[in-house]
């Protein structure tokens, strides 16, 4: 029978099933669905995406990046950093490289785990938003880092509802209809941030959210002043690293840094992504 190779890889917490399809091992046919069942964890490899490499003519490779529920997303930041690796393991690239995502180009640069990507200019920067909810109203600010982020300050990370709370902003009318990641946070005494995200498309809470870590930073940055480079401490216990230069209240030459680690290889069985949902068999 054939089967898919593939590599799981971790990023700070975020873990991606990464394929090399420049030959098109993987078959088109309701991709989204088939994404969504070898995602999908205790059934499957499970992962919080999934990353196809193929080839382009102008940079190194190009990307496709697909959350856990099949869906495409223009960026990930952690998803760069491990496709960043899993390139110059397969030696598509060298330590040196770029890529090509739906939001843009993106340069990367491996020394052995560590993986440093410069991510796409930031857009749609607001600040001390207020959001309307049943149970009140909800400090936070925005902005676009790849996808669409929403930041909003806890006294309490601990006990903070990721969740609940995180689900009802992200589906909140305001932000319809592609709807929003949202990250709380809190400043750590020893400098820096502390951070929890609820991912779309995951639809979860996810260990590490390299987008989102991004986007707390500039946030923070904006609003406090604070200079480069800022450290985020993400719920795995690893630390992103997000290097920028501002000026007047713009950001530009944004990079994040952190471990991207090869977890295992194995071949994907057609058994993968053969089973019942919901009475469904693909």
């Amino acid at each position: 029978m054939d089967t898919i190779p593939f590599y799981k890889m971790s990023g700070s917490g975020n873990d991606f099933i990464i394929i090399d399809n420049r030959l098109g091992v993987v078959d088109e046919t309701d991709l989204s669905r088939w994404i969504e069942k070898v995602c999908r964890r205790k059934l499957s490899v499970g992962a919080d995406g999934l990353i196809l490499i193929e080839a382009d003519e102008v940079v190194d490779f190009k990307w496709r990046f697909y959350n856990a529920d099949g869906g495409r997303a223009e960026m990930c930041g952690n998803g760069a950093r491990c496709a960043a690796r899993f390139a110059y393991l397969r030696q598509i690239a060298g330590q040196t490289m770029a890529f090509s995502t739906d939001a843009g180009i993106v340069r990367a640069w491996v020394d052995q785990n560590r993986v440093k990507i410069q991510m796409t200019e930031p857009t749609a920067l607001t600040l001390d938003q207020s959001l309307a909810l049943k149970s009140g109203f909800l400090s936070y600010s925005a902005v676009n880092t790849g996808v669409p982020h929403v930041v909003c300050p806890t006294d309490d990370i601990e006990s903070v509802d990721v969740v609940g709370l995180g689900r009802r902003v992200r589906n909140h009318p305001h932000f319809a209809p592609a709807g929003t990641n949202v990250n709380f946070i809190a400043p750590r005494p020893e400098g820096g941030i502390v951070i929890r995200t609820y991912e779309r498309g995951v639809e979860n809470e996810t260990l590490a959210c390299g987008t989102g870590s991004v986007a707390a930073a500039l946030t923070e940055a904006a609003k406090k002043g604070t200079a480069s480079p800022i450290d985020v401490l993400t719920r795995s216990g690893e630390t992103l690293t997000v290097h920028f230069a501002a000026e007047e209240g713009r950001f530009s030459e944004v990079f994040l840094e952190g471990d991207a680690r090869v977890v295992y290889t194995g071949e994907l069985w057609t058994d993968a992504w053969q089973y019942k949902i919901a009475g469904a068999i693909l």
